[in-house]
């Protein structure tokens, strides 16, 4: 490390180290590491995390995280010096006084990589020179080493490879599977070595009737599978889904709710198809459009879109789009730590969020990321999804390829909720201007890439009057719409056009009518008595969304005139984009009658079927949206409309699918009870939680006292050894204790992450956590669900309390229906299966779960799974049990099936 004249700094909530250059390690304090950092570069590890540490986010400087996303695109390492230890096989630091020692270890075993060959090389020196002309601080270390490569190198857009276009697949055949068939298939996946499991192999002979050829249009078979945890559940309906898909020549679409099940799932391809080209033919991940990287906005930052460090992160990104295995931004092998790096400036600019993608028109179109997954899927056996994408195409008319007729529906206690955000709406300031910007593009800039319908539509307009006159329609329309300042306008009264009027309206009704305004989120109220002064305005921008609906269904039918006709200047790029704008405007004229119809309604009498309500958006006091909503009382309508009944077969399953209720609670949270008849199967776990788990109830803490609830999570983590999911309903708790106890856990060697506290993404905190067994992690609902941390690393979960729901407009309305108090039991229950779901994993965890509410009602310990011991007792005691019952070294994991 000789050549190397960098120092380094290495910042814990327990201690901050300098290592000189000469070798030398000394403790300071965060005023002169303030002091220091701003005088010196110095080597860091995520600096917004480093600066938030030190009370300093400004803090900037050689950040090695963004010197291994050089060297190492599309590698994945834990932003913890014993991740980077591991990913660069280095002896990582015995300490965190060692740490800031290894970061200069780290940086020169970095760095001399660049020296020679290595798998990333191609473009290297090419970028380099790039962040050069940007100023990235690792730039003049890494053109020292890395040397001119004596031919040009392949730059991104010359190496990504090219789509090729090919026949539709036709529909499937008409097979049906046999159960035995089945087994044998599963045997297959799980080994012939391995350890029986009857529940796993009934699931798996079950299911295979859900592929079988549907009898009745509408009525597709329909199973709902309640699989304990350990069962291995994946495997089981994999098994039947892949024969069927070899044997019918179609695609099952595998729908999950959470990320990590997603990779969970793209990691048993590996079993299904051992072969990596066979894998990536036959099983394809699927994501909305807005997850990956759009090749024209990225050459647009790099053209000088961006600029500082936005400027930086898209040259990053571009290294990494090189490597890439498929441009997914969002939960790929991006790693989820580089856009929080720059504080996400930039990221999303980079994706296609607003569907302004010109498709053929694009001089990227043949290698875009979106366009190869689409056609990917469309030859896969299983399509690995997400609820939103299938819901959403469902809902927006979207071809998908052929139209999937076997769906299965993995975490299905989510499908409710899915279905509430897809089949809802909300006529507010932030939607209606993000409309607004479709149709005319950013106003008042001079460049970039995103255009409005004039420009993605050129060549209609200038070929054809009747389609150039309705684009100047829908445009004039469209100058209606709320548009930029539209928020700080009505906070002044001023609103600009009848939108912004009305929007003005909604505010002053949740101002004078809602509760609770003083703390500092969001506040609503019911859409109901409204005064004639909102009547009138909301009557006044009906008639605007009434003008540009006429206009937009209009250009729409023209357009499709245009692609009859085919006239001469109708070339295959041209008819995409046509297609493409096609796509565009059939869920934005949906999107808009859904508008008409809830401001329509303003009033009137109220839908039976829908709850509407009133709502202004805040962040800790600061309003960033105003407007209208609207969700069914039952989401589970258009769910089974549409997503379920034009199916032929689905399975629905989960560990928690019932809530510990029963089957007719299932039943209606999945659609199944708008459908004919479903065939229920249930398995419980083979783990035996009563010899490995305890719920301990804590019976001495006040509510609302939060130096207690600060020193009742400091006390159970330290008596835990870390290893502690730590759950809040609030977020504002959440980080008053984080903020008393982080410092004291990090002197006893015991690090604390959080949510909303820490600038890193959840995906990335998990990580963490799951690398390091002394660690400890707080959050809200993200945790609660989908977290899949087995072994020693999580060993105790503690809430702070009953996750009561929050009592908002939809919930009352819900609750109403629902049978009232039992309604939010069944809801609280489900709440906490998943988060006790959290503990037992895998054969030979162990844990405990810590419930700090003394008032917790024992008709809700029933969520919890029989024999399991629950225990009132005070926080004495639960600190004394949590240190002399948890194991202090990890158990020899029994890895199983999932």
């Amino acid at each position: 490390m000789g050549d190397l004249p960098y120092p380094a700094l290495y910042a814990t909530h327990g201690g901050i180290w300098i290592a000189r250059a000469d070798g030398v390690t000394e403790a300071v304090g965060r005023g002169e590491a303030i002091s220091r950092a701003a005088d010196t570069p110095m080597i860091l590890m995520n600096a917004p995390l480093v600066g938030s540490r030190l009370g300093y986010p400004d803090l900037s400087g050689l950040d090695l995280l963004e010197l291994f996303a050089f060297v190492f695109p599309a590698r994945f390492a834990v932003p913890t010096p014993h991740g980077l230890a591991q990913a660069l096989e280095l002896e990582p630091p015995a300490s965190d006084a060692e740490a800031a020692d290894f970061l200069r270890r780290a940086a020169a075993k970095l760095l001399a990589v660049l020296d020679g060959d290595w798998p990333e090389r191609e473009g290297a020196w090419t970028s380099a020179q790039a962040l050069g002309r940007l100023r990235w601080p690792w730039a003049a270390a890494v053109l020292q080493r890395v040397r001119r490569p004596e031919r040009d190198e392949r730059w991104l857009f010359s190496r990504l490879p090219e789509w090729s276009e090919a026949a539709g697949r036709g529909p499937p055949r008409n097979v049906r599977i046999d159960p035995a068939e089945v087994s044998e298939r599963l045997t297959e996946l799980t080994g012939t070595g391995a350890e029986p499991r009857p529940g796993q192999r009934l699931y798996a002979e079950t299911a295979a009737a859900a592929f079988d050829p549907r009898r009745t249009a509408g009525e597709p078979h329909m199973l709902l599978a309640e699989a304990g945890t350990g069962i291995g559940k994946t495997l089981a309906y994999l098994a039947p889904a892949s024969l069927w898909a070899e044997r019918a020549d179609g695609a099952v679409w595998v729908s999950t709710y959470t990320k990590a099940l997603q990779r969970q799932l793209t990691r048993e391809g590996e079993r299904l198809f051992p072969d990596p080209a066979e894998r990536r033919a036959k099983m394809v991940v699927r994501k909305g459009r807005e997850n990956y990287l759009c090749l024209l906005n990225l050459e647009d930052a790099l053209q000088g879109g961006f600029s500082g460090r936005a400027a930086i992160l898209a040259q990053l990104v571009a290294r990494w789009a090189a490597y890439s295995r498929d441009g997914d931004m969002v939960g790929g092998d991006l790693p989820g730590w580089l856009p929080s790096l720059f504080r996400r400036a930039g990221a999303t600019a980079l994706t296609d969020r607003r569907g302004e993608c010109v498709y053929a028109g694009c001089a990227h179109y043949r290698k875009c990321f979106i366009e190869r997954s689409t056609r990917a899927s469309q030859d896969a056996d299983i399509v690995v999804a997400n609820h939103a994408l299938v819901m959403v195409n469902a809902a927006r008319g979207r071809e998908t390829g052929a139209a999937p007729t076997r769906l299965v529906f993995d975490e299905g206690h989510h499908l409710f909720d899915a279905a509430d955000s897809t089949f809802g709406a909300a006529l507010s300031g932030q939607e209606a201007i993000e409309l607004r910007r479709w149709i005319l593009g950013p106003e008042g800039r001079s460049r970039g890439r995103r255009r409005g319908l004039q420009a993605r539509l050129m060549d209609v307009i200038s070929y054809d009057e009747a389609g150039a006159d309705a684009v100047a329609a829908a445009v004039a329309a469209a100058q209606e719409l709320p548009g930029d300042g539209w928020l700080q306008r009505i906070g002044e009264g001023a609103p600009w056009g009848p939108v912004e009027a009305l929007l003005l309206a909604v505010r002053h009704s949740v101002y004078a009518r809602a509760t609770a305004q003083e703390s500092g989120f969001g506040i609503e109220t019911e859409l109901a008595e409204p005064d004639g002064a909102f009547v009138a305005a909301a009557g006044e921008a009906v008639a605007v969304l009434e003008r540009l609906m006429r206009a937009l269904v209009a250009l729409g039918k023209r357009l499709e005139a245009v692609l009859e006709d085919a006239p001469d200047w109708l070339d295959g790029p041209a008819r995409a984009r046509v297609e493409g704008a096609l796509s565009g405007l059939a869920w934005r004229t949906q999107t808009i009658a859904s508008w008409i119809a809830l401001a329509g309604r303003v009033g009137g009498p109220a839908d039976p079927d829908f709850v509407d309500w009133l709502a202004v958006d805040r962040v800790e006091g600061r309003e960033f949206d105003v407007g209208l909503h609207r969700r069914w009382l039952d989401p589970t309508r258009p769910l089974a409309e549409a997503v379920l009944k034009p199916a032929h077969g689905v399975v629905v399953t989960s560990a928690t699918l019932r809530g510990g209720e029963s089957w007719d609670a299932a039943e209606a949270r999945t659609g199944a009870s708008h459908l004919g008849r479903a065939v229920h199967f249930a398995a419980d776990s083979p783990f035996d939680y009563a010899a490995n788990s305890e719920v301990l109830i804590v019976t001495d803490l006040k509510r609302g006292d939060l130096p207690a609830l600060s020193g009742a999570y400091a006390r159970l983590i330290e008596a835990a050894g870390g290893g502690t999911l730590g759950l809040f309903t609030a977020i504002n708790r959440l980080r008053a204790v984080h903020a008393r106890i982080a410092d004291r856990l990090a002197r006893a060697g015991l690090p604390l992450y959080a949510q909303h506290v820490d600038p890193i993404d959840t995906g990335t905190l998990v990580d963490i956590f799951r690398d390091d067994p002394t660690a400890s992690l707080l959050g809200t609902d993200a945790l609660r669900d989908g977290v899949d941390v087995p072994g020693h690393s999580l060993r105790l979960v503690v809430m702070e309390g009953i996750p009561w729901p929050r009592p908002t407009v939809l919930h009352a309305a819900r609750r109403a229906v629902g049978g009232g108090s039992a309604y939010d039991d069944r809801v609280v229950r489900a709440r906490l299966a998943q988060a006790f779901g959290r503990l037992i994993r895998r054969g030979g965890d162990r844990g405990l779960f810590v419930l700090l509410s003394s008032a917790a009602p024992t008709r809700l310990m029933t969520a919890f799974p029989p024999g399991v011991a629950i225990r009132r007792v005070p926080l004495a005691e639960a600190v004394e049990r949590v240190q002399t019952w948890l194991p202090t070294e990890p158990a020899l994991r029994q890895e199983e099936p999932v």
